[in-house]
């Protein structure tokens, strides 16, 4: 069984201590994959010697995070350009719209996530959507500039059903981890609803750790939890639910 972990920040400095223990313990339960988001230009010299330390297992992102889309933003952005210039990354993200701590530079996030779009739909990257309070900001945006040049993927999805198929409808899969296992979450309402043919799996860690770990620092090897909450959903086994989401994610990334 080999399972993919989609959004993980691997690179973060809740791991300075025990990084390398912490993808092993991952490894050996068969989660091989990372696909690890940028968050700004600050990062991508951890992001780079966490691929070099794992070179088989870690597939980088490159992207500006809504919450870090302030003042200097062109200068974020044209990083964002520089670094896509080396061919070594898997998607642009994460990037979107975070309306949930500062609404002060909303105009800025709208126009960072046009921008990196157009980038993915010039390199033929596929995006992975960050989405806090601004579902009806961010599908205006996709509503316009959505089409068959652009894939991906909507991040810690936490909507409900009417927007899990609207995200369906513009080919995204929907990225589901702790939340699912949540009994206050919503998404245990309807998601065994969606078809694991729309569904890819994550953690985002180090945060939204899964029950029963809900308030500690999250980690890859969690994506179990996440697994074995859908396997109840479902009512299908953990391995056609992790050949299924996995299969998913290489449909998504290309590798």
């Amino acid at each position: 069984m080999i399972l993919t972990d989609t959004h993980t920040h691997l690179y973060a400095e809740q791991f300075d201590e025990d990084r390398a223990l912490i993808v092993n313990k991952a490894l050996d339960l068969g989660i091989e994959r990372f696909f690890i988001p940028a968050i700004d230009s600050t990062y991508y010299e951890r992001m780079f010697a966490l691929k070099k330390a794992f070179p088989k297992n870690i597939f980088l992102m490159a992207g500006l995070h809504p919450t870090h889309v302030r003042e200097n933003y062109l200068h974020e952005l044209a990083i964002v350009q520089k670094q896509l210039e080396s061919g070594s990354f898997y998607a642009i993200g994460e990037i979107g719209m975070d309306l949930y701590w500062d609404k002060s530079f909303i105009k800025e996030q709208q126009k960072a996530f046009r921008a990196q779009i157009q980038w993915a739909k010039e390199r033929q990257l596929p995006i992975v959507i960050h989405c806090r309070d601004a579902f009806d900001e961010i599908f205006e945006i996709m509503d316009e500039l959505c089409d068959d040049h652009l894939t991906g993927i909507f991040h810690c999805f936490t909507g409900n059903q009417q927007q899990a198929e609207k995200v369906i409808s513009y080919g995204f899969m929907l990225g589901i981890g702790g939340v699912v296992t949540f009994k206050n979450g919503g998404l245990n309402k309807f998601i065994a609803d969606i078809p694991l043919e729309h569904i890819v799996l994550e953690t985002d860690s180090p945060y939204l750790a899964p029950t029963p770990f809900r308030g500690k620092r999250n980690e890859s090897a969690y994506l179990m939890n996440v697994l074995g909450t859908l396997v109840d959903l479902y009512g299908k086994d953990a391995e056609e639910i992790a050949r299924i989401t996995t299969a998913n994610s290489q449909k998504v990334f290309g590798i």
